[in-house]
């Protein structure tokens, strides 16, 4: 799974221009995070189709980092969180992102966008 996190600046049809290539792609969106800070934003995404994702957003001339998605599934409850990040500090770890890929009953999928994701896995194992 792939990550692709896109700089935007911070003002309206930003986010249209990149869900727009997308589409233009058939590219589905499985999880998408985004926020802004001050002028600049950014969105974070992970496709369906990496190639796709990858072309279409080079077609369009829209500029993104890609990054490998270390998915960890934890129990919806207090507490889970700071755990996994306990670990990933202990190890270590700096994380670009963090955000909600799955819900199903009383767990929670994420994933974890760290600029050495074979450490976050073996942190996190």
């Amino acid at each position: 799974m792939r990550d692709f996190a896109v700089q935007v600046t911070h003002r309206p049809g930003e986010l249209a221009r990149v869900a727009q290539a997308l589409s233009k792609r058939s590219v589905n969106i499985k999880s998408v995070a985004g926020l802004n800070i001050g002028n600049q934003g950014v969105i974070h995404f992970i496709p369906n189709d990496v190639d796709a994702a990858r072309s279409a957003l080079q077609e369009s001339n829209i500029r993104f980092e890609e990054h490998e998605v270390v998915t960890v599934l934890l129990e919806n409850q207090a507490g889970e969180f700071a755990g996994i990040s306990g670990k990933l500090s202990d190890a270590g770890v700096n994380v670009l992102a963090v955000y909600v890929t799955g819900l199903e009953g009383d767990l929670v999928e994420l994933a974890i966008i760290a600029e050495d994701p074979k450490k976050a896995k073996k942190a996190l194992e």
